[in-house]
């Protein structure tokens, strides 16, 4: 199998994630497929139903982030320089718009583009590996070609 990077931000939240739904979710909603038993026919039991359903949607993350971090291969981007490289928060400037971006090259599990998480696989994130301040970048995206120049690297 191939090894996951992540950050040791990312692992560590993907840690506790998993850590919440053994200890809190998962007992939670046993006791509840429980309680809906007490009340009698399960056929017409919506309660039931429902804790069956999430049930399986915890199993399912468990089984998930189990196997997510069995196969992360955890680097920590504090310990990097250089170039562009997974881990580092570049600060990059739309050559179009002159809107400044700041984003975090980071693995696939821990990938959220609305908090600044770029997913190493995206084209954005392909084309920045290995530039250095002042350089472009010409990214193919759904809505065209972008132009960006990177303004700075850090690596925290």
């Amino acid at each position: 199998m191939e090894k996951i990077p992540m950050t040791r931000i990312g692992h560590a939240a993907l840690s506790d994630e998993l850590k919440q739904l053994k200890s809190v979710e998962r007992p939670a909603v046993i006791k509840a497929i429980a309680e809906a038993r007490e009340h009698g026919d399960l056929s017409e039991n919506a309660e039931y139903h429902a804790a069956r359903e999430k049930q399986g949607f915890i199993e399912g993350r468990v089984k998930e982030l189990e196997s997510i971090l069995g196969l992360a291969e955890v680097f920590d981007p504090a310990s990097l320089s250089g170039p562009i490289k997974f881990g580092a928060t570049v600060r990059l400037v739309d050559e179009d718009t002159d809107e400044e971006k700041i984003y975090q090259i980071v693995g696939e599990p821990e990938a959220d583009i609305e908090s600044g998480k770029l997913n190493i696989r995206s084209p954005l994130a392909r084309a920045l590996i290995g530039k250095e301040e002042g350089d472009s970048v010409e990214v193919r995206t759904p809505g065209g070609e972008k132009g960006y120049e990177v303004l700075s690297i850090d690596y925290i």
